[in-house]
Parts: C-alpha cells; sequence; structure tokens
C-alpha cells in the first residue's frame, strides 16, 4: 500500500494531466454530436471485431461437437428412410405394425487401406456398440463394405475394395442384378458382373444394392456404369462402376444391422434335423 501511495506522490502531476485530458475528453463527446457519434461508432467497431473472433474461435472448438451431433442427425434421417422402404408404396402406413428392421451407428475410421488387393479398414466401434460380423458398412455416399472382425471397441471392415469381396447389387433403371466384385487394379472402379444381356446397360445408369442378402437395404447408391462389354459367350455384361465414394478419403460411416438377419438366415439355412 505505501508503494502505491509513493508511486502517485512521485507521479501526481502526470496523473492529474490524465484525469483532466479524460475529463475533457468525456464533456467533448457529450456535448458534441458529431464527436460522439465517431466515438460510439468506434467503440462499437471494435467490440464487434472483438465478439467476432471469440465466436470464431468458439466455432472452431465447437466442430468436434457439432460435427457429431450432425452424423447422429444423418444416423436417424438413415434409419428412417432405409426402414421405410417399400413400406411406404401403400396408400396407408398402420403405424401400429410398422416396426424397424435396420439399426445405424456412426462410427469413424481410424485406418484405411486402398492400395492392396485385400484392402481392409478399422472403425472405432465394436462389440461393446453391439457391432457384429457380417454387418454393413456406408458412407453418406454409398456403399463402403462389410464388418469382418470385431474386438470391444473395435472392428475391421472387408472394403469393397478387397477381391474376396462379393455383394449382390442392381442396375437400378432396369432391376437387372448381378455380383460386385472388384479386380484389384484401381480404387475408382470395381465391378458388376453376371448381368444378363438382354439388361441392355447405358453408360451413366446408376448401380445400387439389390436387398436380395440380409446385410444391405435396397437402394443404397453405388456408382454409375463407366462401361461395359459381354462375356465371350455373349450372355453375360460385365460392368465397370464408378464409385460414387472417394475410397481414398473415408472418414465418417454407418454401420447397418438388420435386425431380422437371424430369422431370415434360419429360414434360409435350416439346421440338419
Amino acid at each position: 500500500m505505501q508503494q502505491i501511495i509513493n508511486f502517485i506522490l512521485r507521479n501526481k502531476s502526470f496523473l492529474l494531466y490524465i484525469l483532466l485530458f479524460f475529463i475533457s475528453i468525456v464533456f467533448t463527446i457529450q456535448n458534441h454530436s458529431y464527436q460522439k457519434s465517431k466515438f460510439v461508432n468506434s467503440a462499437n467497431f471494435l467490440s464487434g471485431g472483438i465478439y467476432t473472433k471469440a465466436n470464431n474461435i468458439s466455432q472452431y472448438f465447437g466442430l468436434k461437437e457439432q460435427n457429431n451431433l450432425l452424423q447422429e442427425e444423418n444416423n436417424q434421417l438413415k434409419s428412417a428412410l432405409y426402414n421405410l422402404e417399400g413400406k411406404t408404396k401403400t396408400s396407408f402406413l398402420d403405424s401400429l405394425s410398422f416396426t424397424s428392421i435396420y439399426n445405424f451407428t456412426p462410427a469413424i475410421v481410424i485406418k484405411n487401406n486402398y492400395t492392396l488387393s485385400t484392402n481392409i479398414l478399422l472403425i472405432d466401434k465394436g462389440k461393446r456398440d453391439s457391432i457384429k460380423q457380417d454387418f454393413g458398412v456406408i458412407t453418406s455416399k454409398g456403399i463402403l463394405g462389410i464388418i469382418d472382425k470385431t474386438s470391444t471397441k473395435y472392428a475391421t471392415v472387408l472394403s469393397i475394395l478387397n477381391t474376396k469381396s462379393k455383394i449382390s447389387a442392381q442396375l437400378k433403371r432396369t432391376n437387372d442384378f448381378g455380383t460386385l466384385k472388384w479386380n484389384g487394379k484401381t480404387p475408382e472402379l470395381v465391378q458388376l458382373v453376371d448381368i444378363p444381356s438382354k439388361a441392355k446397360p447405358i453408360q451413366g445408369d446408376t448401380i445400387i444394392t439389390s436387398g436380395r442378402s440380409a446385410i444391405f437395404p435396397k437402394g443404397i447408391p453405388i456408382g454409375i456404369v463407366k462401361d461395359f462389354k459381354l462375356d465371350a459367350a455373349e450372355d453375360f455384361y460385365e460392368i465397370n462402376v464408378a464409385l460414387f465414394n472417394d475410397m481414398t478419403t473415408i472418414e465418417h460411416v454407418y454401420v447397418i444391422e438388420n435386425k431380422d438377419t437371424k430369422e431370415i438366415n434360419n429360414l434360409l439355412n435350416p439346421a440338419d434335423e
């Protein structure tokens, strides 16, 4: 306290000058509208700039939370979309009898391979999130692969860019279906084989999942027809499909559970009695 008093005594003239100068500025602003408006505008500009910067910083640090919220919202929308597929074709939807077949779980890809012949991805969801083998995996743009193995917190995904992958797919325009495979050459293209010659594909046709397995709902986008050719016997087409997904930049995905899988498999593959 004594040091403060000593400081004031040593600098009393300067401090008195500052006080009088401040008082004169206040009187000037109060008594002159032009100076007052300039001061207010300057203060608003300064405070507005500070608030803008602070808001930008706050938004930056809140991106992860907002992204999670958006992913969860997309998850709910996808679940509603694919659960309604085929049920809204009638004029009346009985909400009392309606049950959800598909569950969607958002996940993050933490390891992605696309340069090998047997590419595998790793996601941050596992058994504790009810993820199991043979669940489908998609992105907001299209199909990605099938769950291969699971641990408590993680799961591996058999990518569609894997020469062992086989998925039922179809031409959206004609409903002709075949098998989606990969020849191991480029991550931009996969091959749709066993499409009958009567299908008459057209360059640019959309390829979607066929729904003929218990893994993927019907209608999930895959890509478009780039080119095609008939086999030697001219019975079936082999189609090069340009993927909607950029398989080199995959990050946010959705894992699909068909809750009727066990019942379907038991029906199609009954145990020997």
